[in-house]
């Protein structure tokens, strides 16, 4: 008798982009489930974060920022466009590197304050 979980299998094998229309694999090239666009980085509300259940608000997830926790492997973190929720996902080997990078740098291209002030410090 085996002592180890079988593996979740994905809800179906593949997923339309709620943002861009791309037709997406439920898989990433890793082997791991996919819950966002490789192309768009955008996903949609289907799990309750709060609660860890299925949610019913369905909205469009947006790609926010990116976080890097200390294990080094870069986290999306998404808004729900409808209910304002927060939710973070692994970025996946086929993740469009110029989205990511554009993610990655908006703070340092818009600063929340004028750069002037860095003259002043």
């Amino acid at each position: 008798m085996s002592t180890t979980e079988p593996s979740p299998t994905p809800r179906a094998l593949t997923f339309d982009c709620v943002r861009c229309g791309l037709t997406v694999s439920a898989l990433d090239p890793d082997g791991r489930e996919r819950d966002h666009c490789p192309g768009c980085l955008s996903s949609r509300h289907v799990v309750d974060h709060d609660g860890d259940g299925a949610s019913a608000c369905d909205g469009r997830m947006v790609p926010l920022s990116i976080a890097v926790p200390r294990g080094g492997v870069w986290v999306l973190v998404h808004r729900c466009v409808r209910c304002d929720e927060l939710a973070e996902s692994a970025v996946a080997a086929d993740d469009n590197p110029l989205v990511l990078m554009r993610i990655a740098v908006r703070p340092l291209a818009d600063p929340p304050f004028p750069l002037d002030l860095l003259g002043e410090v």
